[in-house]
C-alpha cells in the first residue's frame, strides 16, 4: 500500500472511529404531561396502595425505560408553560436570559445557538417532528422568520403554529377546526385524513429513523426532536387498537398513500378507548359499601392519550434495537410542564382535573404555576452499556441543561452564553458533575386552583409576577410580586415535596432570605418585551471572600473552537494575571481567551457598557448574559446595555475567541449615566480575589 493510500486509509479510520463514538440522540417532548403520570414517578405508587378511590394508569413501556435506563427525580422546566420553556431548552439559556417569556406563544425563536445548530456543527443530521410554536409572526408563512430549517434543523414535519397542537386530528379539526402540516415549507395536511398526530409524529419519526439507517450517511450521527402535542387540552382519541408488535416491522408504520399516510388512518377518529380504560371503575365516594362508578370519559380519554405515547416510545426504542443502533443511542423523554385543567372538549364533557389521577404526582402547583408541581418534570433517559440500568439520578437540574450535555456527548464545547451544565457525569457516572442554575419566572393572570388536598397557602392565591430560584434542597418561591423587597417563601422541596412548611418565617433562614433576593437580580437580564416589576431594582454586588487585588486572571484555553465556548469542563493551557481587558489579544495560538474577576462600581445608579471587537466575544455581568457577540456578530459593531448597579464589586466573565493567528482587538467600555465621556476598563477597575 502506498504511503498516500495509508495515509488516506488512516484518517477514514479515525474519522470513522470518532463519529461512532458519538451517540445519536433522540429527545421526545410531550405537552403538559405531569410529573405524576408515569408509573415510575407515581401512578405505581397508587396502584399498590390498591385504594379504589384513587384511579390510576399505567406506562409499561416509560417504566421499562426508567428499568434499563436513569430516572431524574429533580429536574425543572424553565417556564410552566410550553412555549418560553421549549425555548429555553432548544438554545440552553434559563428565563433570564431568554428570548422568549411569558405567555409569547408563537413567537421566533432567536437567531442564535441551538441545539440543532451546535449538533449539525458536530457533525450531525438534525431533525425536528411534531410541534413547534416558535416560528414568528411577522411573516404569514410558510416562509417564517423562525422556521425550523433556519434554526439549524436539515429537516422539519409537523405542527407550525403553537395553536395547532390543540387539534390532533389536522384535517378533521374535530373539536379545534383544521390544522396545517408542515413538510418543510409544504403544507401536506390535505393527504393527511384520520391521523391522530401522536400516531402520525410516531410514524414520522420510525421513517426518518430507518431512512437515515439505510442511507450512505448511516455513519453520521442524527439528532431528533421529537415534540408530541399530546395529551395535551383537546384529549382526542386515536382510531384505532395500537398495531401489534413493534420496531421495523411492527407497530406504527409510514404507508406514504394519500388519504391512508400511516396505517392508523382508518376506521374512526376520536372512537378508541384503550382496553385498561374502557370499562374502568372507581370507589368515587371512598365507601366501599356503595357501587363503584364508571371514570368520566375525560379521563379515560387522558389515560389513553398517555398510554399512547407510552407504546410510541416503546415502539420507536424496538425500532432502535432492531435497527442494531440502540447502544449508540441516546434517548431523552419529558415534558414540556406540568398538567394542566385545560380541556377543549364539548360541553357534554366534564373538565379535566388533574387531581383525578395525582397527574402532579405528590406535589402541589399545576401548568402556570411555580410551585413543584407546576415546574417539576418527569424525565427519563436510556442509553444502554452506558448508563447504568435502574439508576436514579437526584441532581437538580433544568430542560436548558440537556444543551451542554448533548454538546458533551457530541465531543463537542457547548457556546459560553448556554446557563446550563453538562448532566453527562451524573448519567454515565464519570467527571465531575457541576452544579446546575435552578430559575424559573413567569407572568400569568388569574389565580392558583382550589383542590381540595393542596396547601390551605396555596389555593386561590393570585399569580401575578411568580419566581423560583433553588439553592440546595431549598426552594425559593414568590406569588404576585410587586418589589424586589418582598420576601420568598422558603421550602426544603427535598424533605417537604408539597411545600406545606414555609421555613422563611424562621430567624436562621434570613441570610438565604436575603441570597434569594440578590441571586434572582444577578441572575437575569432586563426584556423590554417582557416588563418585571424588579427591572429598575440595583443589582447586588458580590460578596467577597479573600483578598482583593488590582487586575483580572486572564486563562487561555487552545484549541480550534467553532463559537465561544463555554469554559466549564476545559483546563486552561496557560493563566496570568493582567491590569487591563487587552487591546489586543496577544498570542498567536488559536483559542479562547477567558478574562474573570470583578469590576468596582463607585457609587449605586446607572451604568452604560459598551462592547466592540474585531472577533467574536461574549461578556456575562452575575449570572446574565451582558454581551453576545458570537454567533451571528458583525465585526466592530459596538454594543451597549444600560444596568442598574448597587455600589461594590461584581463579577464579570469576558471570553474573547481567537480563530486565527492574528491579533483579534475587543474594546470595553463603561460609564454612569449621567457620565459625558466613556471610559476603557483599566486596572483601576478591575480586581480578582485570592480566594
Amino acid at each position: 500500500m502506498s504511503k498516500i493510500k495509508l495515509l488516506i486509509f488512516l484518517c477514514f479510520a479515525v474519522s470513522s472511529l470518532f463519529a461512532q463514538q458519538k451517540p445519536n440522540i433522540i429527545y421526545i417532548l410531550v405537552d403538559d404531561m405531569g410529573y405524576g403520570d408515569i408509573g415510575v414517578f407515581f401512578q405505581n405508587q397508587r396502584m399498590k396502595a390498591n385504594d379504589r378511590s384513587k384511579p390510576y394508569q399505567i406506562t409499561p413501556y416509560l417504566d421499562q425505560m426508567a428499568a434499563t435506563g436513569a430516572m431524574f427525580t429533580q429536574q425543572y422546566c424553565n417556564a410552566p408553560v410550553c412555549a418560553p420553556s421549549r425555548s429555553s431548552l432548544l438554545t440552553g439559556v434559563n428565563q433570564g436570559n431568554a428570548h422568549i417569556r411569558d405567555n409569547q406563544f408563537d413567537k421566533g425563536l432567536e437567531d442564535n445557538h441551538t441545539l440543532a445548530t451546535v449538533l449539525k456543527q458536530a457533525g450531525y443530521q438534525t431533525m425536528a417532528i411534531g410541534k413547534w410554536g416558535l416560528q414568528g409572526v411577522e411573516e404569514t408563512g410558510p416562509n417564517w422568520p423562525a422556521h425550523p430549517l433556519k434554526r439549524g434543523f436539515d429537516s422539519y414535519y409537523g405542527y407550525m403554529r403553537h395553536v395547532d397542537g390543540h387539534e390532533h386530528y389536522p384535517v378533521e379539526g374535530l373539536y379545534r377546526g383544521k390544522r396545517e402540516v408542515y413538510d418543510d415549507y409544504n403544507n401536506v395536511a390535505e393527504g393527511l385524513a384520520k391521523c391522530y398526530t401522536t400516531d402520525l409524529w410516531t410514524a414520522m419519526a420510525k421513517k426518518r429513523i430507518v431512512e437515515h439507517a439505510k442511507s450512505k450517511d448511516a455513519s453520521k450521527p442524527f439528532f431528533m426532536y421529537l415534540a408530541y402535542d399530546a395529551p395535551h387540552a383537546v384529549l382526542e382519541l386515536p382510531t384505532q387498537e395500537y398495531p401489534s408488535g413493534k420496531g421495523l416491522n411492527g407497530g406504527l408504520q409510514w404507508t406514504g398513500t394519500p388519504g391512508h399516510m400511516i396505517n392508523t388512518a382508518s376506521g374512526t377518529p376520536d372512537s378508541y378507548m384503550h382496553a385498561d380504560y374502557a370499562n374502568a371503575a372507581y370507589d368515587d365516594d371512598n365507601n366501599p359499601a356503595t357501587k363503584e362508578v364508571p371514570w368520566p370519559d375525560t379521563f379515560k380519554r387522558y389515560a389513553t392519550a398517555n398510554r399512547r405515547i407510552d407504546d410510541a416510545v416503546g415502539d420507536i426504542l424496538q425500532l432502535l434495537k432492531d435497527l442494531k443502533i440502540d447502544e449508540n443511542t441516546l434517548v431523552v423523554f419529558t415534558s414540556d410542564n406540568g398538567a394542566s385543567i385545560e380541556s377543549y372538549l364539548p360541553s357534554q364533557f366534564i373538565g379535566f382535573q388533574p387531581t383525578f389521577f395525582s397527574s402532579n404526582g405528590p406535589f402541589d402547583g399545576i401548568k402556570r404555576d411555580c410551585w413543584e408541581g407546576g415546574v417539576r418534570m418527569p424525565v427519563l433517559a436510556n442509553w444502554p452499556k452506558h448508563i447504568q440500568a435502574g439508576k436514579v439520578v437526584t441532581t437538580p437540574s433544568m430542560l436548558s441543561d440537556w444543551m451542554a450535555t448533548f454538546a458533551q456527548a457530541a465531543g463537542v464545547i457547548p457556546p459560553a452564553r448556554t446557563d446550563g451544565v453538562s448532566l453527562l457525569p451524573s448519567l454515565i457516572g464519570k467527571g465531575k458533575q457541576e452544579q446546575s442554575l435552578l430559575y424559573v419566572e413567569y407572568f400569568e393572570n388569574g389565580k392558583t386552583p382550589d383542590f381540595k388536598d393542596d396547601n390551605s397557602t396555596h389555593k386561590n392565591r393570585k399569580r401575578g409576577q411568580m419566581q423560583m430560584i433553588r439553592i440546595g434542597n431549598y426552594s425559593g418561591v414568590r406569588y404576585d410580586i410587586k418589589s424586589p423587597e418582598d420576601n420568598f417563601e422558603i421550602y426544603d422541596v427535598v424533605n417537604d415535596p408539597k411545600e406545606t412548611n414555609n421555613l422563611a418565617v424562621k430567624p436562621e433562614f434570613e441570610k438565604m432570605q436575603m441570597q434569594m433576593k440578590a441571586s434572582v437580580l444577578q441572575t437575569r437580564r432586563v426584556d423590554t418585551e417582557a416588563p418585571r416589576p424588579y427591572d429598575n431594582a440595583l443589582i447586588p454586588a458580590a460578596k467577597i471572600s479573600g483578598k482583593l487585588l488590582s487586575g483580572f486572571k486572564e486563562d487561555f484555553f487552545a484549541g480550534d473552537f467553532l463559537w465561544v465556548v463555554s469554559e466549564k469542563g476545559l483546563k486552561a493551557q496557560s493563566s496570568k494575571i493582567s491590569t487591563s481587558i487587552n487591546s489586543k489579544a496577544e498570542t498567536s495560538k488559536t483559542g479562547m481567551i477567558l478574562y474573570k474577576g470583578y469590576i468596582k462600581v463607585p457609587a449605586d445608579g446607572k451604568y452604560n457598557f459598551s462592547l466592540k471587537t474585531s472577533g467574536k466575544a461574549y461578556m456575562r455581568l452575575h449570572n446574565a448574559s451582558l454581551f453576545d457577540a458570537d454567533f451571528g456578530y458583525q465585526s466592530n459593531k459596538e454594543l451597549i446595555q444600560e444596568v442598574n448597579l448597587k455600589e461594590g464589586y461584581h463579577p464579570v466573565s469576558i471570553y474573547v475567541l481567537k480563530q486565527s493567528k492574528s491579533n483579534e482587538t475587543i474594546t470595553i467600555k463603561w460609564k454612569g449615566k449621567e457620565a459625558s465621556e466613556w471610559k476603557v476598563l483599566d486596572d483601576s477597575d478591575l480586581y480578582y480575589s485570592t480566594k
